[in-house]
């Protein structure tokens, strides 16, 4: 995973931690699945590849500024407690 990250983001990133999942079906019907992993960042400045559109650098108090998939907000809270404990 550091590898695509690296690959897909231009970043390092530490350790990787379980955090959750979560499934869904898309408003076109189709079904996704979500593990989500968090990591500390080490290095590097975000250069998107083609496929990424978005990126920001936020904390949990400024998602309410993002146009979020349902779900993804209670993730993140979830790693804010974890780092900020």
């Amino acid at each position: 995973m550091r590898r695509e990250i690296r690959e897909e983001a231009g970043i390092k990133v530490g350790k990787m931690s379980y955090c959750c999942d979560m499934t869904f079906i898309r408003l076109d019907n189709i079904p996704v699945i979500i593990l989500s992993f968090y990591a500390p960042y080490q290095s590097g400045e975000i250069k998107l590849d083609n496929e990424s559109i978005d990126h920001a650098w936020a904390t949990f108090d400024e998602l309410k500024n993002h146009d979020l998939i349902e779900g993804i907000a209670d993730e993140i809270k979830m790693v804010d407690e974890i780092v900020k404990s």
